[in-house]
């Protein structure tokens, strides 16, 4: 029996349907023959999907039964065969009813990263997401390079059992996973906030300093056990600035000059404000470094502790509120809220165990080649050295980018 809706038109899922499938050698001009091939026939499109991968196109076509004044089904595959064999291509027709089943609910982004990305850890990812309930929907490349990054469509699991359980292989696998929930929002402008040191820039900002008055050992050891969450960062911030006391303040600019930003960091900034999203730092390092990178690379917002300078040397101080863990997450609320933007709709990358509190409030928490204990409590994490691979985690394509870039 036919099934009919309420408005009392016959329910398109029982329908007959046809599945037109071609593959072969890519060239300009196939989808073109192909849908003039069938609208010989009279048919309605009811599906249209095409992927080209190394020069091979595979593309399918969903449409209605043939129109009885157009020809028969048989006709219709007759006609698409000689048409494929004329082109080269070969070609798979498949009757059926109605259109793709519906997709579950608790609809999910997987991202996964490598660098190489293996079939062996693409394989457990793949294998994870089906033992926890979940459907693969479709698979599309984000970027080629500096990493592969590959992006699964995924429904019939929520997003936060899938993110738990696909946390564990990642591990396993040494791969990158993000898990990230679908919906129109995922496009929407965002709030971004970054820690600096060490995922910004490549440096720790205080040793730079403590070169410069020679006792770089003594201050790396300690800012160490304090990103690794042994040591109180308040009582570590103060140890450490006291080993700074007389030096002459023109070392300030000898520091921001030897500053040196993590690669892709331009990148990311630049196409996250072509999207219209605010950026901006959150430090546990001294304004008088942030201030000068917010104004060099068009932050909208900085915060950071500022060391105290009296007569022109730096008295082993600092002035003002500490930008603890406390106080990052804080800010991020803060300037979410001058902005805005919800926090689910923010975004916090940080590699220390400072940053926790501020990741762990974003709507997205981003580790960034971050100490064990803070990969183990973000959201993700990136291992790759390369801050701009944050975009794929947000959907965006390195074609995207590169075409952005292009056109200035």
């Amino acid at each position: 029996m036919t099934r009919v809706h309420e408005a009392g038109a016959a329910d398109p899922d029982a329908a007959p349907t046809l599945l037109v499938k071609i593959f072969g050698r890519d060239r300009p001009g196939l989808t073109a023959g192909l849908l003039r091939t069938l609208a010989g026939f009279g048919v309605d499109l009811v599906d249209l999907e095409q992927v080209v991968t190394r020069g091979r196109i595979t593309l399918c076509a969903l449409v209605t039964s043939p129109a009885k004044a157009t020809g028969s089904e048989g006709e219709l595959r007759a006609t698409v065969h000689t048409w494929a064999e004329a082109v080269g291509l070969q070609a798979e027709i498949i009757s059926g009813t109605g259109d793709n089943p519906a997709r579950g609910v608790g609809r999910s982004h997987v991202t996964v990263l490598g660098s190489p990305l293996t079939a062996e850890a693409t394989a457990a990812i793949a294998a994870r997401i089906t033992a926890a309930g979940g459907n693969i929907d479709r698979i599309n490349r984000l970027a080629k390079y500096p990493v592969t990054a590959v992006e699964f469509d995924v429904s019939g699991v929520p997003t936060e059992t899938l993110r738990t359980e696909l946390a564990t292989e990642a591990a396993a696998r040494a791969v990158d996973v993000a898990v990230v929930a679908s919906g129109l929002q995922r496009r929407a402008p965002r709030l971004v906030v970054m820690d600096v040191d060490s995922t910004l820039i490549q440096d720790e900002v205080i040793e730079l300093f403590a070169a410069h008055a020679g006792c770089e050992e003594q201050v790396a050891a300690v800012t160490a056990a304090a990103m690794r969450g042994e040591l109180d960062f308040e009582e570590s911030l103060h140890a450490r600035v006291a080993l700074l006391a007389g030096l002459d303040a023109s070392v300030v600019d000898k520091v921001r000059a030897e500053v040196r930003l993590t690669p892709g960091a331009r990148t990311l900034i630049r196409t996250l404000k072509r999207l219209g999203c605010r950026v901006g730092v959150v430090s546990g390092g001294f304004t008088q470094v942030t201030d000068a990178l917010r104004d060099h690379l068009g932050l909208d917002f900085a915060a950071a502790n500022t060391l105290e300078i009296v007569d022109g040397r730096l008295t082993g101080r600092v002035t003002g509120p500490i930008v603890d863990r406390p106080a990052k997450a804080r800010l991020l609320r803060g300037f979410a809220a001058s902005a805005g933007v919800p926090l689910s709709r923010t975004v916090a990358i940080g590699d220390g165990a400072n940053d926790l509190d501020m990741l762990n409030a974003a709507g997205l928490g981003v580790a960034f080649n971050a100490k064990p204990m803070v990969r183990e409590a973000a959201h993700t994490a990136v291992s790759v050295p390369f801050l701009d691979t944050v975009l794929y985690l947000l959907g965006i394509t390195r074609e995207e980018v590169e075409a952005a870039d292009a056109q200035g």
